[in-house]
């Protein structure tokens, strides 16, 4: 099951941390508590919408642009074999022999990567990243 929490936390983990900056300054800035920032960052807790948004603000981004990372993140994930809903011919135990603790990857148009741990069949990890420009495949014409 995909925790929606998860994918929230880190994708402002991923914003704060691209911007160097602490857990202190988000939550000084957020008037949020550095514990409480901390636990919706590991997706322990999950923030109100009040919450999401002076997050973002104090990130300096736009909620709208937080929950599109997340949905993209989400769909990913819901085109994924055994993410959303086990594998019928393929279990658990035998994807994790296959492919190192179930860690499978998959991309959406070179924008987005998206790493999956199956942590059990009803539990996964999702980890996404924004692809760089320079990772992605450069077409030329001529």
């Amino acid at each position: 099951m995909v925790l929606l929490r998860r994918v929230i936390g880190d994708a402002l983990r991923a914003r704060r941390q691209g911007q160097h900056r602490t857990l202190r300054e988000v939550s000084t800035a957020a008037n949020v508590s550095l514990g409480y920032l901390s636990e919706i960052e590991r997706g322990q807790k999950e923030p109100s919408s009040e919450l999401l948004a002076a997050i973002c603000d104090a990130l300096g981004a736009r909620l709208s642009e937080l929950l599109r990372e997340v949905s993209d993140t989400v769909a990913l994930a819901e085109q994924m074999p055994g993410v959303l809903l086990p594998v019928q011919d393929e279990p658990v135990d035998a994807v994790r022999r296959a492919t190192g603790r179930g860690v499978r990857q998959v991309t959406s148009d070179g924008a987005v990567a998206v790493s999956v741990r199956q942590d059990s069949p009803l539990k996964a990890t999702l980890r996404s990243t924004r692809v760089r420009p320079s990772e992605r495949d450069v077409v030329c014409a001529a």
